[in-house]
């Protein structure tokens, strides 16, 4: 009896642990302006270790500067004010930028088996640094977290992906230098990933189909404003480097951003956030399957793992959710 009381003692501690300081994200803070080292890291050094830099941008700051904070604008010769300044923006950032990196070798396999791991396949190494702050924050969260939110349960996908970061940290601990901090979180939402199906009819021609879709698809999200930030081709990447994805007939992953969204919570004192953005939205085609299967992690994981209270940021995660879920909903696709 004793040793039952020990071991279920043993049980809730553990369950507390991972419940209850977690750690959600990566950060190595250096001391100085590391955005070269940095650029040469992703574009150059992380791919001796098998990642592929897929849709980089860099010094987003830069451009939000641009959007709202620029109040007349030269067009031809001819000068005017600027439709979308804005005169409450204030700039608060030197550096940020989104890099969407993956293992291709690695990933590929564990796709197969847990296809949901696309909501991090592409997953994003950030980079920033705010203004009157000598120091430069370079992370990605956790994979282990990763996992957590796509509900990835098989042990040894789990530990194939978590150990492929092994090396990436490795290396970035010696270009960007400084220490390694950790962003706690006690837990996830209840749902944490959004996921729908969309039937199609596979005797009038997926390749049709899918060209029509992803057609309606961009449309639709970019009149809500938001920007098609990136696209990776996972079925055509696997095929190139004859890794074998015979599960699927076709696999990709969009990378979405609202930017007037991302502006608010980045430029307004959660720089730290961006390792979550862009939002990785997977779909895929199982093999002769007339559905196509679409997941994306919600954005209320923003505010669980990064502890978001500020009531403007978190009315636009909770707004942002809604909204998304509607557009595919227009879509034709049936949430799960």
């Amino acid at each position: 009896m004793l040793k039952k009381l020990l071991m279920s003692a043993c049980a809730l501690s553990l369950a507390a642990t991972v419940a209850f300081g977690a750690q959600g994200v990566r950060f190595n803070v250096a001391d100085g302006d590391k955005d070269a080292v940095f650029m040469s890291l992703v574009n150059e050094k992380i791919q001796t270790l098998g990642f592929v830099l897929s849709d980089p941008h860099e010094r987003i700051n830069d451009a939000y500067k641009t959007k709202w904070g620029t109040e007349f604008q030269t067009i031809k010769g001819v000068t005017s004010k600027h439709p979308d300044f804005d005169p409450t923006f204030k700039a608060t950032l030197d550096d940020l930028g989104f890099f969407s990196i993956m293992n291709d070798k690695i990933v590929g396999p564990l796709l197969v088996k847990e296809p949901s791991l696309g909501g991090f396949s592409p997953f994003n190494l950030g980079i920033y640094k705010k203004m009157g702050e000598d120091k430069t924050y370079v992370g990605h969260v956790m994979p282990e977290t990763m996992l957590n939110i796509t509900g990835v349960k098989d042990k040894a996908v789990r530990k194939q992906f978590m150990a492929s970061f092994a090396a990436l940290d490795k290396m970035t601990d010696k270009e960007i230098g400084g220490k390694v901090k950790y962003v706690d979180y006690k837990s996830l939402p209840a749902k944490p990933m959004m996921t729908f199906e969309i039937p199609f009819d596979r005797a009038a021609g997926m390749d049709k189909f899918i060209s029509d879709f992803q057609g309606k698809f961009e449309e639709a999200f970019e009149a809500h404003h938001y920007i098609i930030a990136g696209y990776k081709d996972i079925k055509g990447s696997m095929t190139d480097n004859n890794i074998k994805f015979d599960r699927f007939d076709a696999y990709w992953v969009y990378s979405l951003c609202h930017f007037r969204f991302s502006e608010g919570i980045f430029n307004n004192g959660r720089a730290d956030a961006n390792v979550l953005a862009p939002c990785s939205m997977y779909m895929y085609i199982d093999k002769d399957s007339n559905k196509l299967m679409v997941g994306m992690p919600r954005l209320a994981t923003w505010k669980a793992i990064m502890g978001i209270k500020d009531k403007k940021m978190v009315d636009s995660i909770t707004n942002l959710d809604k909204e998304i879920t509607q557009i595919m909903k227009d879509l034709g696709a049936k949430e799960l």
